[in-house]
This record gives structure tokens, C-alpha cells and sequence, in this order.
């Protein structure tokens, strides 16, 4: 019957080209802390030269926070039966076989691994119930990443709450609306310094190009700089750790 066509289905670790805007906000983003992204003439870039750029940072203050700027700029890679290749990885065809804590989707390569090594086959009709296994990893992924981060977040926050008071070397990672977010250098616990804690001045915000300004002394603070901070707050149940900089910024 043509309708039970055979058919070898299998489940791939996809991850798709990043957009041209997101590249363009990394590109920025880097600039800002000295370092350049190269792109062709229309505005893509090529997986080789990111993972040129996160091997060269290895071991600096910045890396942590280019590593997350990178990421934040990719597309997320998902599992699926419809093969596009890897871009992060730059590979035409990868899956998720086995690893130290086997997830589901490495199962199911194993199970259709087996059948297809012992001759056997799924009918048509059948494989649609893999691009459906396919988007429910997925998602539960997403659900498991979460989870991860808020559980994270929860113990830096439960080891940050006992230091209340106390100074750190910290360095900025992002400069939002609302304030500056520094992450502290031994530990990575990341806080906000509220613009309105800054003293001696009137800060306005440059999200845009990661500073914000003084604007009667011009002096400023920017992405990637060095800071001392001082913990003020903690909150356990919101998530969150207030800092306030205690050194002098630099003049414009």
C-alpha cells in the first residue's frame, strides 16, 4: 500500500542561523568592551568566527559575560525530524546519542538506531508521532533550563544573603533601563546597582550603547568595567541581590 511507504525517520539536534538584527546588537555589544564580531556584506556571520571569538577569551575577566551576550544572540536549538544541520556546532547532521544523564531524545535515537540496524522499518503513517516527541522535548527542555537557572539564582542569592555589608571587585555586564548589573568576580552572583544609588549626580541611561552618563560631571559607567561594589540587599523569595559601586567612575 503506497499509503504505509516505508520511511527512516530520525530525531536531530537543529539549531538555525541567528537573525541579522541580533548579530548586529552582538556586534555593538562587543564593541563596546573592545572587541570586534567580522560578518559578510549582508550582515551574517560565520559560526567558525564566533567560536573563533569564545575560544580567544578563554580565561579574561569578560568572558562570562561575552559567552552569555553570544548565546543570547543565538537562535535555540530544538529537536526535530526535519534535518537543517547545526549552525553553533557548524555540522550538516547532529543528534543527541548519549550522554552522562541519557535524556529522552537520546533514547529515541537509540531505539530507532536499532530497529533500522536489525532491517526494520517505520511506516509512514507512523512517523509523524516522532516530530510530535520532537517538539515535546523541546519544550520540556525549556521547562528543565528554567528550573536550572532559578535554582541557580536561588543559591547565589542564599549564599550572598550571609555577606550583607561586606565589599567585592565586581565587573558590569549589562546596562538596562532601570539600572547597571554587575557580577561579582569570584563567585559570578550577579546584582543590580540602581541608578538612583549612584551619589553626587544625575545618571542618564544609554542602553543603547551599554553606559550611562553623569550629566553634570560626565562622568560614566560602562559595559565591561571594572567596579568596586558593596552588598546592600538580598531577597530570597524575589530572586534578587542589590549592589551599590563605591569607587569613582571615569570622566567622559
Amino acid at each position: 500500500n503506497k499509503r504505509d511507504k516505508i520511511i527512516h525517520p530520525f530525531i536531530y539536534r537543529i539549531h538555525d542561523t541567528p537573525k541579522q538584527e541580533n548579530i548586529a546588537d552582538l556586534q555593538v555589544y562587543l564593541g563596546n568592551i573592545g572587541y570586534e564580531l567580522k560578518t559578510d556584506k549582508n550582515g551574517n556571520v560565520n559560526s567558525k568566527d564566533l567560536n573563533y571569538l569564545l575560544d580567544k577569551i578563554q580565561g579574561i575577566d569578560e568572558q562570562d559575560l561575552i559567552e552569555k551576550a553570544v548565546l543570547k544572540s543565538m537562535t535555540k536549538a530544538i529537536y526535530s525530524t526535519k534535518n537543517i544541520g547545526h549552525y553553533g556546532l557548524a555540522f550538516k547532521h547532529y543528534t543527541h546519542f548519549t550522554s552522562p544523564i541519557r535524556r529522552y531524545p537520546d533514547m529515541i535515537a537509540h531505539r530507532l538506531l536499532k530497529k533500522y540496524l536489525k532491517g526494520e522499518d517505520v511506516p509512514v503513517k507512523e512517523s509523524s508521532k516522532y516530530e510530535a516527541l520532537s517538539a515535546s522535548s523541546s519544550r520540556q527542555e525549556v521547562l528543565a533550563v528554567e528550573a536550572e537557572r532559578n535554582s541557580i539564582k536561588y543559591k547565589y542569592v542564599e549564599y550572598m544573603s550571609k555577606k550583607i555589608g561586606e565589599e567585592f571587585e565586581g565587573i558590569i555586564t549589562s546596562i538596562t533601563d532601570w539600572g547597571v548589573y554587575v557580577q561579582e568576580t569570584k563567585s559570578k552572583a550577579e546584582g543590580l546597582v540602581r541608578v538612583g544609588s549612584l551619589k553626587n549626580d544625575f545618571y542618564s541611561i544609554d542602553a543603547k550603547n551599554y553606559r550611562i552618563v553623569g550629566q553634570k560631571t560626565g562622568k560614566k559607567y560602562t559595559l565591561g568595567d571594572k567596579v568596586k561594589i558593596k552588598l546592600t540587599a538580598t531577597d530570597l523569595d524575589k530572586r534578587t541581590i542589590d549592589f551599590e559601586i563605591i569607587e569613582s567612575p571615569t570622566v567622559v
